[in-house]
């Protein structure tokens, strides 16, 4: 796959209310380790359409990449000012995301005027992107499956790959992470 989305849960599905929240830690190292083993694979630029928690982890963590590998980072949002009812902290972010990515085009230049908007940010990602990345679980409902509807319709038609970071992938990248720590091994 050259060009990928990702996408997943905002934070206040996963619980996560601010933007010290350690947990936001090992989401990005999990997304961060994904995405470099795809980068090595041939990954050319990820796409993201800005929204807050998983997108805009995912545009911080390419923007750190950047520095050790050749990856572009484009940021569609759906129509021209999403961020402009968030907290000034999560603004400040976006502003960073899209200052600095390689692309960053609204699918529609005007402010917010429908759910359509939504549906036609979605179909455009998947009609530029050979696959996605989604942080999502099965077993918990949330925004990523609007998303999920139209990847899962290019991929029965063998068009698109779906691949996911599951509540697993995020337990072992914790595991993983306690044990690198030299205090973890000194209190057992």
């Amino acid at each position: 796959m050259r060009t990928i989305v990702v996408t997943g849960y905002k934070p206040m599905e996963m619980g996560i209310f601010k933007q010290n929240d350690p947990k936001i830690a090992f989401i990005k190292e999990t997304i961060r380790r994904r995405l470099i083993s795809m980068i090595e694979e041939g990954l050319e630029w990820i796409l993201i359409s800005g929204q807050m928690g998983i997108e805009l982890w995912t545009g911080e963590v390419v923007l750190d990449l950047k520095e050790a590998y050749d990856i572009n980072l484009g940021v569609i949002p759906p129509f021209t000012n999403q961020q402009e009812r968030w907290p000034e902290d999560i603004q400040m972010v976006y502003e960073e995301v899209t200052m600095i990515a390689d692309f960053h085009k609204p699918v529609y230049e005007k402010s917010y005027d429908g759910p359509y908007q939504f549906q036609a940010k979605d179909q455009f990602l998947v009609e530029h992107s050979d696959g996605c990345l989604v942080l999502f679980d099965e077993e918990t409902t949330g925004s990523p499956e609007y998303f999920l509807r139209h990847a899962r319709k290019s991929e029965e038609m063998g068009k698109y790959k779906i691949l996911y970071i599951t509540p697993l992938d995020l337990e072992e990248t914790v595991e993983e992470l306690r044990m690198s720590d030299p205090d973890y091994w000194s209190q057992q």
